[in-house]
């Protein structure tokens, strides 16, 4: 069989279980395209096909990687992630890609999501009882990330860009979930030998993954580290429970209020000083930012990316500006 045909790419989190069940290979292609050696030119691929200056880098570089990579059968998230993705399937579909939509609903109906999954079983041949064994295969692996979260913010003993790495490959498990739970294993080995980590600042880091490359070791220096990463922390399934419960504990598709709660209740827990919230240049949740900020009881700095790139001398001095404030506030409330 080619190989080429045993992949399905998907552009946000969906219950992969159903891929693993059908026998096929699931590919994020987000992470495709970050982990590009050159995803400026996976962008620029997409520009040269006629794709508008205002539209979202992300679906410029999804584009990309699905051409680059010749995946034929793409899973588009068309209802709770990105509002340009049916725009995107549309193109694909010129190019002889196999779409399929897959949306999550907007008010968070259990029934409504357990149809739509079920859909999506069918076309792929599975049942539910396949996929809920494939379930309990990738919860292994979401155990081990679960519990380098917690070597992260509960023992201090990680830093917070090394542990989002694991928790944001966890939406595909990179095709090999026996292979990536031994990676999640040996970095729980590595972080668990180390002594606490000296902090003064604990922040979390919301939103979107970055796509600029060098955002975390940008800002967990000096004292400073990241104790949540709220939309990798969500990949790797937290709530539990079986399929449909555990996709509708899932938070990322149902709106700026479900996150802003699930944040909050962290921010309690991890003993969070302030949050960084990343938004992606031309997307609708930059409109979120006034939602969060207004339910939040800690300070918020908004970031905003657009081609991948590095840390840009500003927005260095923006970071450095927003920890000189929270040490301020911190040694104020002593």
């Amino acid at each position: 069989m080619d190989k080429n045909s045993e992949r399905v790419g998907i552009t946000s989190t969906i219950p992969v279980e159903i891929i693993y069940a059908a026998g096929k290979i699931p590919v994020d292609v987000n992470n495709v395209f970050i982990g590009s050696q050159n995803p400026s030119s996976l962008v620029r691929l997409a520009k040269r096909e006629g794709f508008p200056d205002t539209t979202c880098s992300w679906i410029c570089g999804l584009y990309g990687a699905i051409v680059e990579r010749e995946i034929g059968t793409v899973i588009g998230v068309t209802g709770g992630d990105c509002s340009e993705t049916i725009g995107l399937m549309e193109v694909l579909s010129l190019r002889g890609v196999n779409v399929i939509p897959f949306s999550y609903p907007y008010n968070r109906d259990a029934s409504a999501l357990r149809g739509e999954i079920d859909r999506l079983a069918r076309h792929f041949g599975v049942d539910s009882k396949q996929a809920e064994l494939q379930k309990e295969r990738l919860d292994r692996v979401r155990v081990g990330i679960h519990r380098l979260d917690r070597l992260l913010w509960e023992e201090d003993r990680a830093f917070g860009g090394e542990v989002q790495l694991l928790q944001l490959g966890s939406s595909d498990f990179e095709g090999d979930p026996e292979a990536y739970l031994e990676n999640v294993e040996r970095k729980i080995g590595q972080v668990g030998a180390r002594q606490p980590i000296p902090t003064e600042l604990r922040l979390g880091f919301v939103g979107v993954p970055p796509i600029i490359s060098d955002l975390y070791p940008s800002i967990e220096r000096d004292g400073v580290r990241i104790v949540l990463s709220e939309v990798q922390r969500q990949f790797s399934l937290p709530g539990g429970g079986d399929i449909v419960e555990a996709f509708i504990r899932y938070t990322y598709p149902y709106g700026i209020f479900a996150r802003a709660e699930d944040i909050a209740l962290e921010i309690e827990r991890r003993r969070i000083d302030g949050i960084i919230h990343y938004i992606q240049a031309f997307c609708f949740r930059g409109i979120e930012d006034i939602a969060l900020r207004r339910s939040l009881k800690v300070p918020v700095l908004t970031l905003q990316g657009d081609l991948p790139s590095r840390v840009t001398e500003t927005m260095r001095l923006r970071i450095e500006a927003f920890v000189d404030m929270l040490r301020r506030r911190k040694e104020r409330s002593r």
